[in-house]
């Protein structure tokens, strides 16, 4: 039973930035002020989504070739081959959904800030709770979720930040001056990291009116982000300044609360559980279209390719990502070793990105007369440019926390033994049953012929 085509650009604009868009980009806002004089900070926002662009650009060319669920695995197997691509992505995804249980402990933090009487944790379970029913009910339903959240985000902090910086008496510093070029760099490099996930609607693919939808939503996307972070980060500098955001958990709070009182609170909270929800949707929705074609080509068992017959959704690999972000949710409540996730998560990106960037190159050498719906510019240089920034972000994400390096080799390790030993016998067993499918029909039609025949005219 195949997936339903139902998404728009609207949905796929929403999913792209939505998955962006957390309740931490608010802290890597707040940190990538430190870096800048002034409030320039919206300058290190436009190069960082520059060099996102760039990134955008190879999985745009990728996507056009082969638009699939199953996404970054099949970019990867016709760049570098089965092995690499099913290990890589495995631990894409793995990663990834482990983040989230990181960003719900952040977002915990914004809750406890106005409301600490109610335990945080359990905000988070029904927020997944929601998420999860939302996501068993079709993509439609998940899609119209994440346009209604991401755009509500969107609206709300051009609102904060437009009402924070038009305010009698607020006069930017140095706006164009943000310093040494060093400290631009440093706070671009720490700007990408608002863009990173923009990537995740790809395995969408299958579930677009038009395959072009996607490559479009990205770059439109990536513009949105610019546009929202910019203003956001220059409004909260202005607002609070650079040294009570600095070190803080909550600085989209102090925001809010600095500009409207308690209300002002209040409404960043209502901001960041959207935003926290939109990351979560769009998470649920790539991240079990992702699990579902790896099923669907038997790299994992058949179970995670079940699809509801009434709501046309992978239903099995939603409870699946469900049950996961739950515990990962939880251990992060009790351990408190969010950095340690958010690292891992923004090194495993990267080094997808580079990965991606490689594989265009790669492709144009090894198949260069393939159709190519959409084309990324100035192969090779830019793609080579690409995987090298990200790269040196890669290695600056994973030296950030001496065990990050240390969990990502751990997890690679244990999914390379899952694909050398598991993964040949799902192929097998799949063989083997369609197999005996095709043995299923044959002989009804054999019987029907063994002296049963049509009788000759005459």
């Amino acid at each position: 039973m195949d997936l339903k085509r139902a998404l728009t650009l609207r949905t796929v604009v929403s999913t792209s930035a939505g998955l962006t868009f957390a309740t931490s980009t608010f802290i890597a806002a707040a940190q990538m002020a430190q870096s800048v004089a002034g409030d320039s900070a919206w300058l290190a926002v436009l190069l960082a989504g520059l060099l996102a662009l760039t990134a955008a650009a190879s999985f745009a060319e990728m996507n056009g070739m082969y638009p699939s669920a199953a996404a970054i695995r099949v970019y990867l197997h016709r760049g570098f081959g089965e092995r690499l691509s099913l290990i890589v992505s495995f631990l894409y995804i793995g990663v990834i959904v482990a983040v989230l249980g990181a960003e719900a402990f952040i977002l915990s933090q914004a809750i406890e800030f106005l409301v600490p009487a109610v335990p945080s944790i359990v905000w988070n379970v029904a927020l997944l709770l929601i998420v999860t029913l939302v996501n068993l009910r079709g993509v439609e339903t998940a899609g119209r979720f994440q346009d209604v959240v991401t755009y509500g985000v969107v609206a709300s902090l051009l609102v904060l930040s437009v009402a924070a910086l038009t305010r009698p008496g607020v006069e930017l510093v140095r706006p164009f001056s943000p310093g040494s070029f060093t400290g631009l760099l440093n706070a671009a490099a720490l700007g990408v990291f608002l863009f990173i996930g923009f990537e995740w609607v790809t395995p969408l693919s299958e579930e677009v009116t038009q395959a072009r939808l996607v490559p479009v939503g990205m770059a439109i996307a990536i513009g949105l982000l610019c546009l929202v972070y910019a203003l956001v980060t220059v409004a909260m500098t202005t607002t609070v300044g650079k040294g009570a955001l600095a070190g803080s958990p909550v600085p989209q709070m102090l925001f809010g609360q600095r500009l409207l009182g308690v209300g002002g609170a209040a409404w960043m909270l209502a901001v960041s559980l959207g935003a926290s929800a939109t990351t979560f949707n769009a998470g649920f929705t790539a991240g079990s279209r992702f699990l579902y074609a790896a099923a669907r080509e038997a790299v994992l068992p058949k179970w995670f390719a079940r699809v509801n017959p009434r709501f046309l959704t992978p239903q099995n690999a939603v409870l699946a990502l469900s049950l996961v972000t739950l515990a990962s949710t939880v251990a992060v409540y009790f351990t408190r070793k969010y950095v340690l996730l958010v690292d891992l998560g923004a090194a495993m990106e990267s080094i997808v990105y580079v990965l991606v960037a490689l594989a265009v190159i790669r492709l144009r050498r090894l198949e260069p007369d393939a159709p190519r719906p959409v084309r990324a510019p100035f192969v090779p240089w830019l793609p080579a440019f690409t995987a090298a920034a990200f790269a040196v972000l890669a290695l600056g994400a994973l030296a950030d926390d001496p065990w990050a390096p240390v969990v990502l080799a751990a997890g690679a390790a244990g999914i390379a033994a899952y694909v050398a030993r598991v993964v040949p016998k799902l192929r097998a067993q799949a063989q083997a049953e369609r197999a005996a499918r095709v043995g299923r029909r044959r002989r009804p039609a054999s019987g029907r012929g063994e002296g049963a025949g049509p009788q000759e005219d005459g």
